[in-house]
């Protein structure tokens, strides 16, 4: 429970940490302050009738950028002076090798060009049958029936496309990841599949559930990709960097039992840079999982718990003994009172010292009776502070399962904005958006998926020179089975996958 003491210590400093979850009324169903009945933003009004206009009140008037203006190509609604361009698309725009643009565009950064413009690199989520894997090609692959991967596509200053291409092949479901202080990406595979299991082109050869670096520039040192082995074998989900300690910080996407997150510490002796994370043996460094503790000093085993903003755990870490999870996965190595978990751990990004991470949902037994979290919440932004070894929580998704529409719910990939709080990818019930949080914690929708199959947005990431912002919308490329139209009662719709590169009047929100 934050005390008075609490929020005096936060608002000490006018760091965007300190800022978030600060203040506010109401709206978009995000609590900032009291109880998970309590709303902040656009006003009830506006929460519960679904208009998700993106306007939210706050104590300097608006927030965010305006209404969403409907797209007459249904595709994507953006606020007034906002456009997008729509940089690849699976199935149809074709890479340097002659093949189509890969399925499921997931989590992605982008890197500085020296002439100017960017280049993206992009992870894809392929984990079976999918149409349009990624293509196995010779020296980029690391298992041959495997179809994720990661694509780098090179814009120019305006957000143009200007080339399309394969940086690794042969990894199975890449979710998210994170940007190291060398400029490389490090891209995570959201799985624990091993040899035998199906994968995109057949059964796979290898065990899979790695971290991989992914160089944005240099092709040959993409070549012959090696996992991370130190970095564990689990559904990673993301990962970040401290630049300081050389720490880095890892989220698991599990369930039965529930994901943990990680921390991996270098050797003494050792520097990180590029190519370095490459020549770690199978067990450098020191693997550990999160235990997070109250004031009291008593273990919070279920992140759920926390449902007041500002609620803060203090942090030890506990050993991963057999981080390869030769015969047992990494969190079924700790019992549940020796550990902290948390239904679906997501998104991660560094900024102020720290990374922000995100839970998309909880539920109990009695709101779902398929799922097994203490309490129940349509998601949480957390900040953990590596200097100080605490997690606060900063933004919390009341459950509102009456509106799947108005109430922004499934926080996943998330990003720091330029501009002042965070930018997250909604991947939730009903209509799916990009959710902007400011400075002082209030929220507004920035984008609205307006394609019919409402698949979720990944991938947000600024540009270099600020002037862009990259996300995406992730589908396969699968059109609706035949006969169907998409548009008929019953059918399915088609799913496509884009890359967008969105350009506007940005500004910095306070």
């Amino acid at each position: 429970m934050t005390t008075s003491e609490d929020l005096n210590d936060s608002k000490a400093g006018l760091s965007r940490r300190s800022l978030l979850g600060r203040g506010a009324t109401t709206g978009l169903g995000i609590v900032l302050v009291g109880s998970v009945d309590t709303l902040f933003g656009a006003g009830p009004a506006a929460a519960q009738d679904g208009r998700g206009d993106g306007r939210g009140k706050g104590r300097d008037g608006e927030v965010g950028y305006g209404p969403l203006v409907p797209d007459p190509k249904g595709i994507l609604a953006l606020p007034a002076g906002f456009t997008y361009t729509i940089i690849a698309e699976t199935g149809v725009t074709v890479m340097e090798d002659g093949s189509k643009t890969p399925a499921d565009p997931d989590g992605s950064a982008s890197f500085p060009l020296r002439r100017g413009g960017a280049v993206l690199v992009t992870n894809h989520e392929v984990g079976g049958d999918e149409e349009n894997p990624v293509p196995p090609l010779e020296g980029l692959t690391y298992d041959p029936a495997a179809g994720g991967g990661t694509t780098n596509i090179e814009v120019d200053r305006d957000g143009k496309r200007v080339r399309e291409y394969v940086s690794l092949a042969g990894t199975h479901n890449n979710c998210a990841g994170g940007v190291t202080p060398w400029n490389t990406w490090l891209t995570c595979e959201e799985t624990e599949a091993v040899e035998g299991d199906e994968g995109s082109y057949g059964p796979l050869t290898k065990r899979h559930g790695y971290v991989f670096e992914v160089d944005p520039y240099d092709q040959d040192d993409n070549r012959d990709p090696k996992p991370i082995k130190a970095l564990g074998r689990y559904a990673h989900e993301a990962v970040v960097v401290d630049p300081r300690t050389e720490q880095l910080y890892l989220t698991e996407d599990a369930s039965g039992p529930y994901g943990l997150l990680y921390r991996w510490t270098p050797p003494r002796e050792f520097r990180l840079g590029r190519g370095a994370l490459k020549e770690l043996g199978d067990t450098d460094g020191v693997l550990e999982a999160m235990q997070a503790h109250d004031r009291q000093g008593q273990l919070v085993r279920d992140l759920s718990v926390a449902q007041e903003i500002g609620t803060r755990y203090s942090l030890k870490w506990a050993a991963v003994e057999d981080r390869d999870a030769t015969t047992t996965p990494t969190r079924e190595q700790f019992a549940d009172d020796q550990i902290t978990r948390s239904q679906k751990l997501e998104g991660m990004w560094w900024g102020d010292g720290g990374a922000y991470f995100t839970a998309s949902f909880a539920r109990t037994p009695e709101d779902d009776p398929e799922e097994a979290s203490a309490a129940s919440h349509d998601g949480q932004v957390w900040f953990l502070d590596a200097r100080k070894q605490t997690i606060e929580l900063t933004l919390l998704f009341a459950y509102t399962p009456t509106d799947q529409d108005g109430d922004p719910d499934g926080p996943d990939n998330i990003t720091v904005s330029p501009f002042g709080g965070v930018m997250i990818a909604e991947d939730g019930e009903g209509a799916q958006h990009l959710v902007g949080a400011t400075d002082d914690g209030e929220a507004f929708f920035f984008a609205r998926n307006e394609t019919e199959a409402q698949s979720e947005f990944t991938g947000p990431n600024f540009s270099p020179d600020r002037r862009i912002l990259f996300a995406n919308i992730q589908g396969d490329g699968s059109s609706p089975e035949e006969g169907e139209e998409g548009t008929d009662e019953g059918a399915d719709p088609a799913t496509p996958g884009y890359v967008f590169a969105i350009t506007g009047p940005f500004r910095h929100h306070r």
